[in-house]
């Protein structure tokens, strides 16, 4: 059987074709499908007896595009090293350069992904485009922040920052340039498809395929198994197969595939297509030129993490665990700690005058203390500005029959108990900056889940109090997604997406995502 394509699904929650969960309202549909593509879907090996797969090729310039982004580095850096008095500014500049083009090679920012796959690697991460270059420059900086330490490098590490900023600019800029062909070919990429299964589950593929954009698949049409009825509304059917094996099923399926121009279907295996009828069906499409593509039921894992293997005629997916420890944890604990303390460092006189204007604003401290849960429901204090008037929480029960928010948060739009300067500091986010001291001092990290209050977690079941499972963060899936737009369910979604599929790169990437995310101010009240 040739080469099947196996997009993921959520048959209980918002999870797209590839990558995170997504909120469903209109508002947020969109929001985040650059980060997904950071995360793509499993795709299954070929069985052993087909043809050869097509390997990943280095893409057209691929060499070119890394000697830019090695010289665009090293050159800049070893002029602003030399100008800086630094000590042997061409060995530094040399190993900042080999470590960019490294990174943004192992990131896949120069190669193409696996022939006739639609949204292969190069679209998966290199379409990001300026963001990608952004989130590759946050790694690069976490890695140089490592050497330094481990090496003791006399390099002042302010001048080192400054001296790689322009390989961004000229990483970004390339970016866009090769972004531009790509955007105009888009069209041509994509997939017509058609749906092929039993009622149940076309209609949820079809629903999910249907309701986002940020995918390269349009459904033409559906051909569904059995007698059911199908609950689609504008979605033409050609045909219907029945419900045990019949002659007629590869005729009916490629009826459908002529009669609309499709050039993929999808399967949506069940009971009564499944096994040898799969496999039969696989035969005769492939045999006439026709691609295939199989829905696989796991949801909420990231690529990374399955490993497609072959058993006895078998297509094995294996799940790796959730990271938990390792080199990945050590290196996250480390830009933690390194990027709070930079962060309060350069923040200081911005933090010292929120401080005088919370003072000045409003009677009460300039901090509010509260006691959050943190990892394994470790209790902790957390530090914010204070953004409401000194008596907030004795007005809290007043207030709670207007609450905004399901689920065990308490959230108003237009909160009275929120003073004038607190508004902006919440719409900017800049009330959380405090928290880098719980960075610092391990409560927290840069990147994780909203932590909870002791009565919000008191009421977790099961699957919510996996949250708790690594450490809460600054920023996450959640600000990026919509923030306080998000209902409970869509914030616990992210959030559990995030503890199983973390990863240093991914938040990189999601810490360059939080800056448009506080600039842009939706969500944020």
């Amino acid at each position: 059987m040739g080469h099947v394509e196996i997009p993921d699904t959520d048959p209980s929650g918002p999870v797209g074709l590839r990558g995170a969960p997504r909120p469903r309202t209109a508002a947020s549909r969109n929001r985040t499908a650059a980060l997904e593509q950071l995360w793509r879907a499993p795709t299954a090996q070929r069985d052993p007896a087909g043809p050869v797969p097509v390997r990943r090729k280095a893409a057209d310039g691929a060499v070119l595009a890394a000697l830019t982004d090695l010289l665009g580095l090293t050159g800049p850096a070893w002029l602003l090293l030399r100008a800086g008095d630094q000590p042997r500014p061409a060995a530094a500049a040399a190993v900042a350069g080999l470590l960019w083009a490294g990174l943004r090679g192992a990131r896949g920012r120069y190669s193409n992904g696996l022939r006739g796959e639609p949204g292969g690697a190069n679209d998966a991460r290199g379409a990001v485009g300026a963001l990608g270059a952004v989130g590759d420059w946050l790694v690069l900086i976490g890695l140089l922040a490592v050497l330094h330490t481990a090496a003791g490098s006399p390099v002042d590490p302010a001048t080192a920052v400054v001296a790689v900023a322009p390989g961004l600019l000229v990483a970004a800029a390339m970016a866009g340039l090769r972004r531009w062909p790509r955007s105009a070919r888009r069209a041509d990429r994509n997939r017509r498809v058609l749906l092929v299964g039993e009622a149940a589950g076309v209609d949820r593929a079809a629903g999910l395929l249907t309701s986002r954009t940020d995918h390269d698949y349009t459904l033409v049409a559906a051909i569904p198994v059995g007698a059911a009825r199908l609950d689609l509304d504008g979605v033409q059917v050609p045909g219907r197969l029945a419900s045990c094996p019949a002659d007629d099923d590869v005729p009916t399926v490629l009826g459908g595939v002529r009669s609309h121009a499709a050039d993929l279907v999808l399967v949506a295996p069940g009971p009564q297509l499944t096994g040898d009828r799969l496999r039969r069906l696989g035969w005769g499409l492939h045999d006439r030129g026709v691609a295939l593509s199989v829905l696989s039921e796991l949801s909420g894992v990231a690529a990374e993490r399955v490993r497609p293997a072959t058993a006895a005629g078998l297509t094995l997916l294996h799940v790796a665990p959730p990271l938990r420890g390792g080199p990945q944890a050590v290196a996250k604990n480390v830009l933690d700690r390194t990027g709070a303390l930079f962060g309060l460092l350069a923040l200081a006189p911005l933090l010292l005058a929120v401080a005088l204007s919370v003072r000045l604003s409003s009677r009460g401290p300039v901090f509010h203390r509260q006691v959050r849960q943190g990892q394994h429901n470790r209790p902790f204090t957390m530090w914010k500005f204070r953004t409401m008037v000194a008596d907030a929480e004795q007005l809290k029960p007043q207030l709670a029959v207007v609450n905004e928010v399901d689920g065990p948060l308490f959230k108003m739009r237009s909160d009275p108990r929120v003073t004038p300067v607190g508004r902006m500091l919440r719409r900017t986010s800049i009330d959380e900056l405090p928290q880098l001291v719980n960075v610092l001092l391990g409560h927290m990290s840069l990147v994780g889940p909203r932590p909870p209050l002791p009565e919000e977690a008191s009421r977790y079941d099961e699957r919510e109090h996996r949250r708790l499972a690594v450490k809460p963060g600054l920023t996450g899936l959640w600000q990026v997604s919509g923030r306080s737009d998000l209902s409970w369910q869509e914030t616990v979604s992210l959030d559990l997406w995030y503890v199983d599929n973390w990863s240093v790169a991914a938040d990189m990437g999601l810490l360059a995502r939080t800056v448009r995310a506080v600039t842009d101010g939706r969500g944020a009240y």
